[in-house]
């Protein structure tokens, strides 16, 4: 168990993110990262004012075990981390100030549910570790946002996204610019 600087930190799965106790740098907007978690991962990431997005594979290479997929995925964390605009301010905890992930509850098979309860335990452990607050958005909720149907189909979840000014290159990306949007449009990014 890591220490917590403030109890109002802990981080959920589940309701609405807890508000950030550390002060937010010369009045900064919030860093926010969302992710649609899988093999081939979508992730957008607003920080300082801009958006950033794209989608990234975490498939095992042919001679590698199946936990390869999640060191890779904890290493680009770690890199985010590092690259982000607010990565170097002195006394900042993290310059992540959210994460948001897509809630899946119901999986096609028993494969994909282990892959992706692999990612969200990699996420999970990764924010705690740096007291970063982060929440499940169930797949239903980010349709109806930015589709107006909760059981809106890929295609009509991409020309949504591409519709608010975005272009995705794959439904992945269009996920987890779609998190974004809700993200930034419900809860002003953090609560």
């Amino acid at each position: 168990m890591f220490p917590r600087n403030d109890a109002s930190m802990v981080a959920t799965t589940g309701g609405a993110v807890p508000p950030v106790s550390r002060p937010i740098a010369n009045d900064a907007p919030p860093v926010i990262l969302c992710l649609d978690l899988g093999t081939r991962m979508g992730w957008a990431l607003h920080d300082d004012g801009a958006t950033f997005s794209g989608s990234m594979t975490f498939r095992p290479g042919r001679y590698e075990g199946g936990g390869m997929r999640y060191l890779r995925f904890r290493q680009w964390l770690v890199e985010l981390l590092a690259k982000s605009r607010r990565a170097d301010i002195v006394g900042q905890a993290s310059p992540i100030d959210a994460v948001y992930f897509e809630e899946v509850r119901s999986h096609a098979g028993t494969d994909a549910a282990h892959i992706y309860g692999g990612f969200l335990a990699t996420l999970s452990a990764w924010c705690e570790q740096r007291s970063i607050p982060y929440q499940g958005v169930p797949v239903g909720t980010i349709k109806r946002h930015v589709t107006g149907k909760g059981n809106a189909d890929k295609a009509a979840v991409i020309a949504a996204v591409r519709a608010r000014g975005f272009n995705p290159t794959d439904d992945n990306e269009a996920d987890a610019l779609a998190i974004l949007l809700w993200a930034t449009e419900t809860h002003g990014g953090v609560r």
